[in-house]
């Protein structure tokens, strides 16, 4: 089972003086023309039938239903519940560069409090069980996730609730992440950013 990489990238709202942060006409024509190409080398769809197709990094995605994908309730996933059962919260069937898969957010039962989720990556192995092949966040980021889906390029994204310190109360998450994991050869790397206060 591959863990993924992780690379954390935040948007500041001011400088490291503490004034706001502005940027000139030039800066904002190289992020408008960096942004063109980005969207354009990898969100690739079939224009009339809407269908994700093949990016030109290779990588690619399909839905698929949830009895053509593995079910996430009939895996072993590798969490440390305790006397609490494990529960699956959010998941989506895809064929990932060919592959049946499902991504899966979960959660420990626990009866008070609010409990961190755990997202993996499942395909089915050898006997046909469903099988853990990427663990894309763990418990230990302390985040519960609101949102998965994933891109006809094959880049899983999602939204996520978490906490700005550890004084603030488990109950109480105070940050909105938006999150996105991108597929290396065997391994994945997990990118962050803040989003605005009002999104969930």
């Amino acid at each position: 089972m591959q863990e993924a990489d992780e690379t954390v990238r935040r948007i500041p709202a001011n400088d490291p003086a503490g004034r706001p942060t502005h940027a000139g006409p030039r800066h904002w024509a190289l992020v408008a023309a960096a942004c063109a190409a980005v969207v354009g080398g990898t969100l690739v769809a079939a224009p009339a039938q809407g269908r994700p197709t093949p990016s030109p990094s290779g990588r690619s995605a399909e839905a698929l239903t949830a009895a053509a994908a593995p079910d996430p309730v009939k895996a072993q996933l590798p969490m440390d519940c305790g006397p609490f059962p494990v529960k699956v919260g959010l998941s989506f069937g895809a064929r990932l560069d060919g592959v049946p898969s499902t991504v899966a957010a979960a959660h420990c039962e626990a009866p008070a409090g609010t409990p961190s989720d755990a997202v993996f990556l499942l395909t089915a192995g050898p006997d046909g069980r469903p099988t853990v092949e990427a663990s894309l966040l763990t418990e230990a980021d302390r985040l519960t996730v609101t949102a998965l889906t994933v891109r006809s390029d094959g880049t899983i994204t999602g939204r996520a609730r978490g906490y700005s310190s550890a004084a603030v109360p488990r109950f109480a998450p105070d940050l909105v992440l938006d999150l996105s994991w991108t597929r290396h050869g065997s391994r994945w790397t997990r990118t962050e950013t803040k989003a605005p206060a009002s999104r969930t």
